[in-house]
């Protein structure tokens, strides 16, 4: 049985163990484009990985399943050398006690996600970044755009084109990276982790 038979089996749950770690060849492979139109097989694996992403993020589910909370996944990440990403970054209250309208402030499955125009200004997150396929901390700010126009195609074969700025844009390249054989800490600078740079944005 192949990984991605066995990952799309209608009683399979994605878990930690499916996920492989840093040192693994996939995760340094520049992955291959889905074929459109898409086949059941890439649909259900991308409704698999969004599945992982809630279970991840609810307290009940996690704990149950020994997951690590995450905001995205992409393909590679599951020894699958595709172009597939999914993204659930929740929407957070800007006043404390506030309840968000929206759950998320990104949900979405991309297939062949492409960044097709970016800001100058470049942007890192204050804490600096994890990964599901990490299993130790790295310190030091992950050096990206802050502002990013990304193209894909949707489960139905749509093109769709999103502009995104902050930490939506931080979370999108970070898995855009994974399907281009890139860690997050490629780009940390080596020798001083939290060097500032002129304009840089810090995202908190």
């Amino acid at each position: 049985m192949s990984v991605i038979q066995r990952l799309t089996k209608p009683s399979h749950l994605i878990t930690m163990d499916d996920i492989i770690r840093e040192g693994n060849p996939t995760l340094r492979e520049v992955a291959q484009e889905v074929p459109l139109p898409l086949s059941d097989e890439h649909i259900i694996l991308g409704e698999k990985m969004m599945q992982f992403l809630k279970n991840s993020q609810d307290p009940i589910m996690g704990e149950k399943l020994g997951l690590r909370a995450g905001v995205g996944l992409a393909a590679p990440q599951l020894d699958l050398s595709l172009r597939v990403i999914a993204l659930l970054v929740p929407n957070m209250p800007e006043e404390e006690g506030e309840v968000p309208e929206e759950a998320y402030s990104l949900q979405e499955i991309m297939y062949n996600p492409k960044i097709v125009s970016h800001s100058v200004q470049e942007a890192a997150l204050s804490e600096g970044e994890g990964c599901l396929s990490v299993d130790r901390p790295v310190e030091g700010y992950v050096i990206r755009h802050a502002r990013i126009t990304v193209e894909y195609f949707d489960k139905d074969g749509q093109k769709k084109r999103l502009k995104l700025k902050g930490y939506n844009a931080i979370v999108v390249q970070h898995e855009i990276d994974h399907i281009n054989g890139i860690m997050f800490y490629d780009r940390i600078n080596p020798t001083q982790p939290f060097a500032m740079k002129d304009g840089l944005l810090i995202i908190e």
